[in-house]
Formats: structure tokens, sequence, C-alpha cells
């Protein structure tokens, strides 16, 4: 009997050694991330929340004045797409700002510093996003002058930026648009 309860108790003694060792193991893309100092996932979607929040009734208020051909403007990584903590991932608080503006006859556009549009397209269509353009940098751009020169160009095409949503400020550098709204880059860590 004595033996019994010795061998339960370094069972548990074993287990309870084990637990916190087996969680080491298998630490999380967001865990491994903060580490790093980028916040948790939790942390930086509440984060994300906070800031796109106000777009949707930007865009009430905006496609109720009416006025040319509206659209918002997304960034792609770790803006569209949870990049970082979940590759290939909708940004869901983002995706639904473009949901409710695809809805509302508001076009959704791209500018992103990737150099190809065709795997960005692929990615973007799998995640759930409505995509009516897509404007890269083009080689030897900086990321900023060819955010900029796709939202030039993008006016020119005919099209109100009414909303540019991004995360870097690279994002919104040189204007063309109405209204940013920015999503955390925690000083430049979360690319």
């Amino acid at each position: 009997m004595f033996v019994g309860k010795l061998r339960t108790a370094a069972f548990a003694a074993l287990a309870a050694l084990a637990l916190p060792a087996a969680s080491l193991g298998t630490a999380s893309a967001a865990e491994a991330a903060s580490s790093r100092g980028v916040p948790g996932y939790e942390t930086w979607q509440a984060d994300v929340r906070k800031a796109v929040g106000p777009a949707v009734p930007w865009l009430q208020d905006r496609v109720g004045r009416g006025g040319g051909r509206l659209a918002v403007v997304l960034d792609i990584d770790n803006t569209a797409l949870e990049t970082h903590y979940h590759p290939g991932q909708p940004d869901k608080p983002v995706l639904k700002v473009a949901q409710w503006a695809k809805e509302h006859r508001v076009s959704v556009l791209f500018v992103t510093a990737r150099t190809s549009s065709s795997s960005a397209r692929k990615q973007l269509k799998d995640a759930g996003y409505p995509v009516d353009a897509i404007c890269t940098r083009e080689h030897g751009e900086s990321k900023d002058e060819g955010k900029e020169r796709c939202r030039e160009e993008l006016t020119r095409d005919g099209y109100t930026i009414t909303a540019n949503i991004g995360n870097r400020p690279t994002d919104f550098e040189g204007g063309f648009y109405e209204k940013a709204f920015k999503l955390p880059d925690y000083d430049g860590l979360l690319s």
C-alpha cells in the first residue's frame, strides 16, 4: 500500500516537471514574436481593432455624402494579412472593413511594397478579400516612393481614396487619400 502511494506521488511530481518543459517546446509564433519585442497576437489584435474601429463609421458617412468613385486602399503584410503571426490568414478586423466597403460599392484596392501582384492576388482572394486592383512597387523604387506612386496612379485612374489603411509610415507618405487608419507597427518591429 505504501509503495502504491509512493508511485502515485512520484508520477505526479514527474508530470508536474514535464508540463513546463513540454509547453516550452511548443511555443507559438505569437509567443516567439513577443520575445523579440513584438507583442503577442491577442494584444496586436486588440490594437488593430482600436485602429480600424472608426473606419466603417467613416466610410458610412463618406458613402452618404457621395462623390467620385470611392475606394479604400489596404496595405497587405501585417495589415490585410497576418503575415507575422499567421502567414496567409486574413486580419479579421481589416477584412470586415473590406467586406463592408465592397457591399456598399466602395472599391477595395491594395498598395504594397511587394514587387509581384500575382502571388499577392491569390493570397488575398484565398483569405476572403475582394480585390478590385493591386498596385506593386517597381524594381528600384523605395517602399514610400512605390506606395505614393501607386496611390497617385489610382487617383489619376478616377478613384477617390477615402480610407487608407496600413501599418507603416511608408503607407501614408505623400498623400493621395482622404483619411488614414494606422495599425500598430511597434516602432518598426512589425514590418
